[in-house]
Parts: C-alpha cells; structure tokens; sequence
C-alpha cells in the first residue's frame, strides 16, 4: 500500500512539472502567433503600451523574427516532454527554461520589467520544479 502510494506521488509530481514546462511552451507559441502572424492587431494590444502604434507596420518583420525564436524555445520545451531518458529530459528542460530566463531578465532590463512577471515567472517556477521536486 505504501509503494501504491509513493508511486502515485511521484506520478502527480511528474505530472505537475510537465504541465509547468507545458505551460511555458504555450506561452511561447502565442508570443510566436503574436509576433509572426498578428503583430498589427494582437500585438499592438499586447504590446502598444511599449512602441507606438505607427511602429508597428514597420517593425512586422522585425516581429516575425523574434516570434521564430519564440517558437523555437516553445519547440525546445515540447521536445524535453517527448523524450524518454528522465535524465536527458530533464536537462533538455532545464536548458531551454533557462533560455527563458535569461531572456526574460533582458527583456526586463532592456524594453519592459512586465515581461520578468508574464514570461520569466512561469519559467522560474518550472525551473524550480523541475530541480527541486
């Protein structure tokens, strides 16, 4: 009974860091959306507090640009999920995570310290989870 019971802890945890890692992916994969495929509607909603409406036209590519790195983070986090070695998954996470950090504390300190609390917090939590559960 108490082996049931520790598996289905372990279970739960499991899960929870998956859907943590899960969340950030599809975080990421809206930003992609936002800024490759509506930065002159959704975006000037998302982001019209930071560039002024006029920019937006000129700056789509730039936009798409980034939305492909977005992408290729969200990419990075679903692939983590798919792979089958606990250990290389967990390091596959751990390194893509950190990217979102890494790029959330910039974003902080270059455009918008929003972006630390909407793209950094998930990332730091699932991070934490991750390493410490």
């Amino acid at each position: 009974m108490r082996r049931l019971f520790l598996s289905l802890i372990f279970d739960i945890v499991e899960l929870l860091k998956s859907i943590l890692i899960l969340l950030v992916a599809v975080e990421h994969l809206y930003i992609l959306w936002i800024e490759m495929f509506a930065w002159e509607t959704a975006g000037k909603k998302a982001f019209g507090g930071s560039l002024p409406d006029h920019l937006f036209t000129p700056t789509k590519k730039l936009a798409a640009n980034q939305g492909l790195y977005n992408g290729f983070l969200a990419a990075g986090l679903i692939w983590s999920l798919l792979i089958n070695d606990a250990i290389w998954s967990q390091y596959i996470a751990a390194f893509f995570l950190s990217c979102v950090i890494i790029a959330a504390v910039y974003g902080a300190i270059s455009a918008s310290r929003k972006i630390l609390i909407i793209q950094g917090l998930p990332a730091i939590a699932a991070l934490t989870a991750l390493w410490l559960l």
